[in-house]
C-alpha cells in the first residue's frame, strides 16, 4: 500500500494506492521555495513529505506551517499513469524518477527458533518535490527519500517502529534505476542479480537498523511478479486518471536474522512485497482505504483494496486473486509501440533517456511464461467481485481512534474472514510525521481453518 502510503496513497501506501493532499492552505503543495526548504529541519521536512503521501487525512499544525513556509514558484512537470504502458522487469524494480511518487513496501510473517512469530514491515518511499530540476548542484532537493519499519511484537502488545528521511543525495540516500537498490542511511532494499553475485540465488536484501530493533532478511520470489489491475495498470476510482503502475511479488521465501531487545534471532517466514508509483492526486471524495495482501497455504495470493468515500460507502474496490491451476480471462491482445521517455535521474548530470521496449501482451505470451516459471495465474478481480464488511472494532487508548480490526470479505464468490495476531497495531507518529493509521498481520480464515496470512492497513478513521 501503505508512499505511507499518501502516497500510497501517494502505502504512501493507496493500496495501490496513491495520493492525496488535503486542501492544505490554497498553494498547490509543489510550488516550494527553495530556499525555504532548505531552511526546515529534518522534522519538517518529513512532515512535508509526508503530507504528499498520506491520503488520509490529519490536521497536524506542523505540516500546515511548513507548508506556508513555501512561495510561489513553478513546480515540475511529472510523467503521466496511462494504460497498456507494459512493465518490463527487471527494469520496472527500479526507480521512476519522472513520476513524483514511488514506494517499495515489505510485509511478512517471522518465526523464530521458540515458536515465537511476528509481523513485520519495511517501506521505502521516494518523493519529487518539482523542486531544482534545473540547478546542477547535487544538494539540490529534487527528490526525497524516506523509510518506516514497524515490528509487530505480541510480547509487547504493539508496534515497535522507527522513521527516517532525508533529501536524496548520494552516499546518504538515493534509488537506483533498471534495478531495486534504495539506501537511505543504513536502511537498504536491494535486488540481488544472480549473475554478479555467485552462489547466491536471485532475491532481495533488505536491512534495517534502529535503538530498539535491527532485520537483515533475504527474501527469495518463488515466481515472476503479479501485474495488479490492467496489466499493472492500477485504477484507484472510478475517475481512470487516479491510478497507479503496481506490481506486488507475493510468496517471499524469508530468512535472516532479527535483533530485539538486545537479543539476536534466527528468523524465516513468508513476506510479501509492493512496489508502486503515481503522479496523480486522489479524489478528495476519499477518506481513506482498507488494503490486504494475503499469502495463500495453497501458494497462491490475494491481494484486495477499497478506497472508502466520505459519506462512509465504498468509492471503489479492486484485487488479484492468484489460485493454483486457475487460468485467468484472457487480456485482449495488444501491442505497444516504443516510446522514448525523458529521464529525470536522481542525479544532476543525468539528461540521458531511455527506451521503452515493445512488448506484445498476448495470451499466449502470459499463459508460456506462467508455465515456464510453474506460477499459478492472476486474475484481476472487478468491482463487484470484492466487498469489505467490518466486523468487532477497537479503540486505541492513545488516539481515541476506532478501528475495524475482523473483516468478512466477499471475493470473487467466496466468503472470508481477517483476524488480526493483535489488536494494537497502531501506528502512532503524532511527535514525528503527525500521521495515525492502523497496519498489522491478520490472518485469513475460510470458517475456523487459516487458508493464508498476510497484512491489513487501514487509514483515515
Amino acid at each position: 500500500m501503505s508512499v505511507e502510503r499518501v502516497v500510497r496513497e501517494g502505502k504512501g501506501r493507496q493500496p495501490g494506492r496513491v495520493p492525496y493532499l488535503g486542501r492544505l492552505r490554497s498553494r498547490p503543495w509543489h510550488q516550494f521555495d527553495l530556499s525555504a526548504l532548505l531552511d526546515l529541519n529534518l522534522s519538517q521536512i518529513l512532515l512535508l513529505t509526508l503530507a504528499v503521501v498520506l491520503p488520509f487525512r490529519f490536521a497536524a499544525a506542523e505540516v500546515t506551517d511548513a507548508l506556508g513556509q513555501v512561495a510561489d514558484q513553478p513546480g515540475g512537470h511529472f510523467a503521466p499513469v496511462v494504460p497498456d504502458r507494459p512493465l518490463i522487469f527487471p527494469r520496472d524494480t527500479g526507480v521512476h524518477p519522472d513520476f513524483r511518487i514511488e514506494w517499495w513496501y515489505i510485509t511478512g510473517w517471522l518465526g523464530d527458533a521458540e515458536g515465537v512469530e511476528r509481523g513485520f514491515q519495511i517501506t521505502f518511499f521516494r518523493v519529487g518535490t518539482g523542486i531544482g530540476a534545473d540547478n546542477p548542484s547535487r544538494f539540490a532537493p529534487r527528490h526525497l527519500i524516506l523509510a518506516h519499519a514497524a515490528i509487530a511484537d505480541p510480547a509487547s502488545g504493539r508496534l515497535r517502529h522507527a522513521e527516517m528521511a532525508e533529501r536524496a543525495l548520494e552516499p546518504l540516500a538515493g534509488a537506483a534505476t533498471g534495478r531495486t537498490h534504495v539506501l537511505l542511511r543504513d536502511w537498504e532494499l536491494r535486488l540481488v542479480d544472480a549473475g554478479k553475485d555467485a552462489g547466491r540465488d536471485a532475491g532481495y536484501q533488505a536491512r534495517v537498523a534502529t535503538p530498539d530493533f535491527t532485520l537483515d532478511l533475504r527474501l527469495i520470489p518463488s515466481g515472476p511478479p503479479v501485474l495488479n489491475g490492467r496489466g499493472g495498470f492500477s485504477q484507484k476510482t472510478p475517475d481512470p486518471t487516479a491510478a497507479s503502475y503496481y506490481y506486488s511479488r507475493p510468496q517471499l521465501a524469508v530468512t535472516g536474522q532479527l535483533r530485539l531487545d538486545g537479543v539476536d534471532r534466527e528468523v524465516s517466514g513468508q513476506a510479501w512485497l509492493d512496489h508502486e508509483w503515481s503522479s496523480e492526486l486522489l479524489s478528495p471524495e476519499a477518506a481513506g482505504w482498507d488494503w490486504i495482501g494475503i499469502n495463500l497455504h495453497d501458494g497462491g495470493s490475494l491481494m484486495a483494496f477499497q478506497m472508502r468515500h466520505r459519506d462512509g460507502g465504498a468509492l471503489w474496490t479492486a484485487g488479484t486473486l492468484v489460485a493454483p491451476n486457475a487460468l485467468p480471462e484472457s487480456p485482449t491482445p495488444q501491442t505497444v509501440e516504443p516510446q522514448i521517455l525523458p529521464s529525470r535521474a536522481l542525479q544532476p548530470h543525468a539528461q540521458e533517456s531511455y527506451t521503452q521496449e515493445p512488448y506484445a501482451l498476448v495470451p499466449e505470451s502470459l499463459e508460456h511464461g506462467a508455465q515456464e516459471s510453474g506460477a499459478p495465474m492472476p486474475r484481476a478481480l472487478a468491482l463487484e467481485e470484492v466487498r469489505f464488511r467490518p466486523g468487532r472494532t477497537w479503540q486505541s487508548p492513545r488516539t481515541g481512534k476506532t478501528y475495524p480490526v475482523t473483516w468478512e470479505l466477499d471475493i470473487a464468490g467466496q466468503s472470508w474472514r481477517l483476524q488480526p495476531l493483535m489488536d494494537d497495531q497502531e501506528l502512532d507518529g503524532r511527535r514525528s510525521t503527525g500521521v495515525v493509521y492502523w497496519e498489522g498481520v491478520v490472518q485469513l480464515l475460510e470458517g475456523e481453518r487459516e487458508i493464508g496470512r498476510g497484512y491489513l492497513e487501514m487509514t483515515g478513521y
